[in-house]
């Protein structure tokens, strides 16, 4: 499709102020904790992406009556008249995205049953569900797969149980969180995901009335509540996208504001930033010194004028770097001096995006070895998940085909750096993460333009 394919006049500086919302991987989970609630919640600062309409569209296909606030980003969600939906219009939304499968504990407390379509998401590599079928178990959801999805009931109710992930996966402590906090009598969940976003959720339910204590070493309680109710939240900033936005300044020789980003969710990208040579600038102090009224802070990021020096990273769980912000900075340390190494732990199969660098005239290497650090469970299987980045490298335009959301940033930042005219193909999937993402390259001097 041609109104697919984003034009990219690549060489130009990036320079300005832009601003990121709530965190996409907290408002759609918030979203579906609005189904636990007896009366109405209300979610702001919600970014237009795509993620945020798929779960609108099958909220409202359950009964929620989802409406616009009085202010723009404000989701108003009333669940009072939640209500069975057909397989067929739930299908609609298979392989769309990942977010229903967290539908199945709220959909057993309110009905007693759901329907779960095929999932999507992005091909990173495989994200197994097994462990939310078997958590869901564990509750005493009796579990069906049909060719077509899965059918769930729990014919004498949810139970609390122990439950130990293993591996500290955001999506299964979701799910557990969004399951027991119904459930007669307590859960414990060991291993459990701490990133900001999950804490986030913790207190969006906290909010609703549930009882939820985090413990030291990735332990999760959860007492069990009889009801819920509605709730009024603002979430955390997307710290995903600031960064994104963070690694086109770098890569582009550039200056950029990015309003609403906050540095305690960032210190471990922040401090990786600076190891390379980038220079940042929390601004919310200085905003408040001001005393303007309505302004926001955030945090400036600059390429500082001079050489970019080169390091090793690998991804990890939080609080370690984040596996969503090595696509982005990799583009940004093609242009670093030395070797720089990333170590992918997360996702098995997130390298695959760098043939695309190299295509235009980076110099990266992938390995199947665990390179950088320490052996990960990725190691000694045949899996190319180390990265060695030689730079700096001079980017030239190529045509361009996005693999997956975040890949997609990257391609579109290496894009923007590259001398001369790129063609950029599929850059819709970036609507997924990245609200209104052409307007802010607009905003900050990039010459791009729809096919």
């Amino acid at each position: 499709m041609t109104d697919d394919v984003l034009v990219v006049h690549g060489g130009t500086p990036l320079q300005g102020q832009i601003r990121v919302r709530g965190a996409k991987n907290l408002v759609s989970k918030a979203m579906v904790a609005a189904l636990l609630g007896e009366t109405p919640s209300v979610l702001f600062d919600v970014p237009r992406i795509r993620d945020v309409e798929v779960v609108r569209g099958l909220l409202e296909l359950h009964g929620v009556k989802v409406s616009d606030g009085a202010d723009d980003g404000e989701i108003v969600m009333d669940p009072t008249n939640v209500e069975s939906a057909s397989t067929d219009e739930i299908n609609v939304h298979a392989g769309s995205s990942r977010i229903p499968i967290l539908f199945c504990g709220p959909l057993l407390h309110r009905l007693g049953h759901a329907f779960i379509p095929d999932l999507g998401g992005c091909h990173i590599g495989p994200r197994p569900i097994d462990f939310h079928i078997q958590a869901l178990r564990e509750f005493g959801a009796v579990v069906d797969k049909t060719p077509e999805g899965m059918h769930l009931s729990a014919p004498h109710g949810l139970k609390g149980a122990k439950l130990e992930l293993p591996y500290p996966s955001v999506g299964a402590t979701e799910q557990v969180l969004l399951t027991a906090v119904r459930a007669e009598g307590v859960t414990e969940l060991r291993n459990a995901a701490i990133e900001p976003e999950i804490i986030d959720l913790i207190c969006v339910l906290q909010k609703m009335g549930a009882i939820i204590t985090v413990h030291t070493d990735r332990v999760i309680e959860i007492q069990g509540v009889p009801r819920l109710h509605g709730y009024q939240h603002k979430p955390i900033p997307d710290r995903i996208e600031a960064a994104s936005w963070a690694a086109a300044a770098l890569a582009t020789k550039g200056e950029i504001e990015v309003l609403g980003a906050r540095q305690q969710d960032m210190m471990t990208f922040l401090n990786v930033f600076r190891s390379i040579g980038g220079e940042f600038q929390i601004t919310d102090d200085r905003v408040a010194r001001a005393g303007v009224t309505g302004a926001e802070g955030g945090i400036k990021f600059w390429h500082p004028g001079h050489e970019l020096q080169a390091v090793a990273l690998e991804t990890d769980v939080h609080p370690g770097f984040m596996t969503d912000w090595q696509q982005p900075l990799v583009v940004a340390l093609t242009q670093a001096r030395g070797l720089s190494i990333m170590h992918e732990t997360v996702y098995e199969q997130r390298l695959g995006y760098t043939d695309a660098l190299n295509q235009m005239g980076a110099t990266i290497q992938v390995y199947r070895d665990c390179l950088g650090g320490t052996p990960c469970r990725f190691g000694r299987r045949n899996f190319k998940h180390s990265a060695v980045i030689a730079g700096p490298s001079k980017l030239h335009a190529a045509d361009l085909v996005i693999p997956d959301l975040r890949a997609g940033f990257a391609h579109l930042i290496a894009a923007l750096a590259a001398e001369g005219t790129s063609r950029v193909y599929g850059v819709d999937l970036i609507n997924r993460g990245y609200e209104d993402f052409e307007g802010k390259l607009a905003a900050l001097g990039a010459h791009v333009e729809r096919l």
